[in-house]
């Protein structure tokens, strides 16, 4: 399944078509100027947003809070963007003591104009950014920083079992870019689509989308899991999107022609299985502990059309095994 891939903020083109805006900071961990080194890099993300969410995943499985230190950001306004309110995380950032991402944003470069967007991969040493894009960031928390963690641990000596593994890593990217640009975004496009084609185009491309990935979990070789019978990075990418799909998407974004849990069976299981598991493969539970579906609920419901009120349902949030 290939796709373009269509990075992380929103901007609004003529006839109601929302494009996401390319992400500036797109340095690799490791390289020279920016080692994996252990201790020198903070990652900020928040709890509501799907793009941290894949990047908490992915910090959580390999065990990296020893390594990257993770700073949680909770509060989002309009004019001044993500910003430390001391609700669920620090009044401050530990690091600087400043109170909104976007010093940070200026700290790396004093002219920069463009969107201030999480997660964002923070570089102690050089004081930048190392990476503001979450896709990359994953793949970096992933096997990046694998020379710091025990050797049966790294991904290069799991074979099959890694979360990037080798042998079918071209179709895992290529279906990342697939789901990225149908799924991902689709969501949005669909959320913030500004006139009536716009969104009808859009609605029907997400559940097409959708009824595509349906079909592909009940192929032989993709079940449970998207490549059979091991997590991997395709995984860990489309799970942020599915998880919010009933809760948020559905009501809130008007992705209302189906809902997971009643019409999508291969996806739902997909979904309790990767949420409720404690075994191994997810590292006792890191997609369940990972998940607040308070936080989802309250920061979606704050950015959308209407009143603010978070809407109760659907109860459950997500459904038992």
């Amino acid at each position: 399944m290939a796709g373009a891939q269509i990075p992380d903020a929103f901007n609004h083109e003529p006839k109601g078509i929302s494009n996401r805006m390319s992400s500036k900071f797109r340095n690799s961990i490791p390289s020279q100027h920016f080692p994996a080194e252990k201790g020198r890099y903070v990652v900020y993300v928040n709890y509501c947003c799907p793009w941290c969410h894949r990047v908490l995943i992915a910090h959580a499985l390999k065990g990296l809070e020893h390594i990257v230190e993770l700073v949680e950001v909770d509060s989002r306004t309009s004019a001044h963007g993500w910003w430390f309110s001391g609700r669920r995380g620090p009044d401050r950032d530990p690091v600087y003591g400043v109170k909104y991402i976007k010093e940070l944003y200026l700290k790396a470069d004093p002219q920069y104009a463009g969107r201030v967007t999480l997660p964002l991969l923070w570089d102690k040493k050089h004081e930048t950014i190392a990476n503001n894009e979450s896709g990359d960031i994953v793949r970096m928390f992933l096997e990046g920083f694998d020379e710091h963690l025990p050797p049966a641990e790294r991904e290069v000596t799991k074979g099959s079992a890694s979360y990037v593994p080798r042998h079918i890593l071209p179709e895992i990217d290529a279906l990342n870019a697939w789901v990225y640009d149908h799924v991902n975004n689709g969501v949005y496009k669909t959320g913030f689509a500004t006139n009536q084609a716009s969104y009808d185009d859009h609605v029907q491309k997400l559940f097409q989308a959708l009824d595509r990935l349906e079909y592909h979990l009940s192929q032989p070789g993709h079940s449970p899991y998207l490549f059979g019978d091991r997590i991997t990075e395709a995984d860990i990418r489309l799970f942020p999107t599915i998880v919010r799909f009933d809760v948020a998407y559905y009501s809130l974004f008007k992705c209302n022609l189906k809902m997971i849990r009643y019409e999508y069976p291969h996806l739902h299981a997909w979904l309790r299985r990767l949420y409720w598991s404690v075994d191994p493969q997810t590292a006792g539970g890191v997609f369940r502990s990972t998940t607040s579906f308070d936080e989802i609920k309250r920061g979606y419901s704050s950015v959308v059309a209407g009143n603010g009120l978070i809407p109760a349902g659907p109860y459950p949030s997500i459904m038992p095994l």
